[in-house]
């Protein structure tokens, strides 16, 4: 299994003026107000436990005051914990002297602000380059690669103007261009995309997902819209009160919320829009490997379904069922394969919104085919997975605890934080 690229173990911030002396009560479960009433001292983060994989978009949100600010500003200690353990690709951060603290910042990680963070006095140009002046990288080889970055989140033909001449949407992407052209291998994003207006954050969203497709860059986002952490993160850290209460993938933290402040943030959200058919397809029912007509009618006598989808070496082929196998084996002048005996069903991709297929998941009357780019059979989306999405949860009897949808055996179980 892969080593994280991140690993935060055990991270307590406590800020006051003897924060160590108040430790004792954060750790036996003290509230935030209780320790806040009789110390005097603020609990920022209580036991924060994380790992970050290398590539991956990885989403801190919270309502404000729940401390996912405070959270990244430790990552490159802008903020230096009260007690715990920030490893970076295997580098114990907390250990680095001031010199190598520096150069980690300098190399390692950038950051895009929420107020973009532009230098007033100087060009575009001159603030994207101005990371790789830092860096000591010379005039000439910094310009090009902050012309580069320029190119390519758009602002071609803007390097002479100064910030105050553009649009928030421009400044944004002169400061997503600067953090880009260090050419660090994290990037620390908080509230990055909040200030600007719906339009352009959306397009910002677009850019940021696209770039990444291409970079591969690890990116800790922090964001307060729970809209905006399901569209753009591989994975998400919901704090409350400097806890941490549930991280997941986007479709675990939408229909296994962990609790009721989870919960609040999920319901309103249209799930149709935010899962994907890869969250909800099931595995095929009935594979059809058969290489002639007659041996595939015998393998779907055998499983008891009355159809199945024909894969090849050369990937899937067709829906077909045990009425249209029966038909081709009693018609003499049909020997082999041919495109009648497939039934007519849309093919959908696993990356694809439910509510893009929605209308064909509910018309149709099989479970339509999942298949990826390379033509391969991935599994099957069920007319009644889909209408379980929209459907509030119900309380198992069993448990007493609220039913999801059933998870595909590959997935990852939940991981919730108390």
């Amino acid at each position: 299994m892969t080593k994280p690229l991140i690993e935060i173990t055990g991270l307590y911030k406590v800020f006051g003026r003897a924060p160590h002396t108040v430790m004792e009560q954060v750790k036996r479960g003290d509230t935030k107000e209780q320790v806040l009433a009789n110390t005097g001292h603020t609990v920022g983060l209580k036991d924060i436990n994380l790992n970050i994989n290398q590539g991956e978009i990885f989403v801190i949100m919270g309502l404000s005051g729940s401390g996912k600010s405070t959270l990244i500003r430790h990552f490159n200690r802008l903020i230096d914990p009260t007690e715990g353990k920030i490893v970076v690709e295997g580098v114990d951060v907390m250990q680095l002297s001031s010199q190598e603290l520096e150069e980690f910042r300098r190399y390692k990680m950038s950051m895009v602000f929420q107020r973009f963070g532009l230098l007033p006095h100087r060009s575009v140009i001159d603030n994207v380059a101005y990371g790789l002046e830092i860096q000591g990288i010379e005039k000439a080889q910094r310009y090009k690669r902050a012309q580069n970055w320029l190119d390519t989140v758009g602002l071609t033909g803007y390097e002479k103007q100064y910030p105050a001449q553009l649009s928030g949407g421009q400044q944004q992407r002169v400061g997503l261009a600067r953090a880009l052209a260090t050419d660090a291998e994290i990037l620390l994003m908080d509230e990055a995309f909040s200030a600007l207006d719906p339009l352009i954050r959306s397009e910002m969203q677009d850019q940021l997902i696209e770039l990444q497709q291409k970079l591969h860059k690890t990116i800790i986002f922090i964001t307060h819209d729970l809209d905006e952490a399901l569209r753009i993160g591989d994975r998400i850290a919901i704090l409350k009160d400097g806890v941490l209460v549930q991280q997941g993938t986007p479709d675990e933290i939408l229909l296994s919320p962990a609790d009721d402040y989870v919960e609040a943030f999920v319901k309103d959200v249209n799930r149709a829009r935010a899962l994907t058919v890869e969250t909800v397809m099931q595995p095929p029912a009935l594979r059809i490997t058969a290489s002639t007509i007659e041996e595939a009618l015998l393998q779907m006598k055998r499983s008891k379904h009355d159809y199945g989808y024909h894969v090849t070496d050369e990937g899937y082929q067709g829906l077909v069922t045990q009425e249209s196998l029966i038909d081709a084996v009693a018609d003499d002048s049909c020997e082999d394969w041919h495109e009648e005996i497939y039934e007519s069903v849309p093919v959908v991709s696993p990356d694809t919104a439910i509510e893009e297929v929605l209308t064909e998941t509910i018309s149709s009357d099989y479970s339509l085919p999942v298949v990826d780019e390379e033509g391969q059979l991935q599994g099957e989306l069920e007319r009644n997975a889909v209408a379980e999405i929209f459907s509030e949860p119900n309380v198992d009897e069993s448990t007493n605890e609220p039913k999801t949808l059933p998870k595909k055996p590959s997935d990852p179980s939940l991981d919730k934080a108390s």
